[in-house]
């Protein structure tokens, strides 16, 4: 299976875009990928076997959907691995550039139901919108 990857530098020490990726307070501020969608909630416990769970959804509650994945490698500030309800599996890998420049990579099989672009620029959008939020506070 094709995986696919998606990429950003951010203005940040790494410790902190670590906190800023993981922390459910944080999560329910960036992760969508539209400013027509929110993340209501999100759980996370971050251990091998634990699960990160959040609900993303249209502002106008038109659709929304849970995403739950269950973490099967994790090394503070440099590796995530989990994988989704279906199988499908995700690596993030956190880079640090220099003091305060952080580099994050994305790479998750696709799923079958939409084109691989439109899920591609789907996860773009919201690891831009990650960085955009982590630079912002």
């Amino acid at each position: 299976m094709q995986k696919l990857t998606v990429t950003t530098e951010i203005n940040k020490p790494i410790h902190e875009v670590w906190n800023y990726f993981n922390n459910p307070d944080h999560i329910t501020k960036w992760n969508f990928a539209h400013e027509s969608w929110e993340c209501p909630s999100a759980k996370n416990n971050l251990t091998i076997g634990g699960k990160l769970e959040v609900r993303m959804q249209a502002k106008d509650g038109s659709f929304g959907f849970d995403f739950v994945g269950i973490y099967d490698e994790i090394i503070e500030n440099d590796l995530i691995r989990y994988h989704l309800e279906d199988g499908r599996k995700v690596e993030i890998l956190f880079e640090q550039l220099s003091a305060n420049k952080t580099k994050v990579t994305e790479n998750f099989d696709p799923e079958n139901e939409n084109p691989l672009e439109m899920q591609q620029q789907g996860w773009q959008a919201i690891l831009d919108n990650f960085r955009s939020y982590c630079e912002s506070i």
